[in-house]
């Protein structure tokens, strides 16, 4: 897999029938690495190690509906008052990020509700804090630190 813009972390990674799985901490077993998987779990990494989010309050690929359609989102790290603190989309290295990609993040915040957004392809990031009331974001340069609230 390619290197992607994030701290270099270890990961566990095994190989079976031929394709490659890596451990997702989170969901807590081996899962299939595809692209997008590589960059899912570089992220999980990055909010745990580096940004001190507790493994507890990270959800990976669960479903939501919205509109009548279910989707599933990427990730999401809940407040420890179990409100929606960060909505996470992950796309594969080779995907730009586009107005596309903010619209996708967009209308499933509409559900959830998150204060924070993150949208990466590993190589990009983008971080926006949340106006609920207005339904706009704003950019910030970095994913702020976990702080126990």
């Amino acid at each position: 897999m390619q290197a992607l813009e994030f701290p270099a972390y270890d990961f566990r990674l095994k190989n079976s029938e031929n394709k490659p799985y890596i451990f997702d901490p989170i969901r807590k077993k081996f899962v299939h690495l595809t692209p997008e998987e590589w960059v899912r779990q570089h992220v999980l990494l990055f909010l745990i190690q580096t940004k001190g989010y507790p493994a507890s309050l990270i959800n990976v690929e669960k479903e939501i509906k919205i509109y009548n359609t279910k989707k599933r989102y990427d990730i999401v790290v809940f407040n420890s008052d179990g409100g929606i603190f960060l909505v996470v989309e992950c796309k594969r290295p080779t995907v730009k990020i586009t107005q596309t990609t903010f619209d996708q993040i967009a209308r499933y915040n509409l559900q959830l509700k998150g204060e924070l957004l993150m949208v990466t392809n590993g190589l990009t990031h983008y971080y926006c804090v949340m106006d609920l009331e207005k339904e706009r974001y704003q950019f910030l340069r970095e994913l702020p630190k976990y702080i126990i609230k």
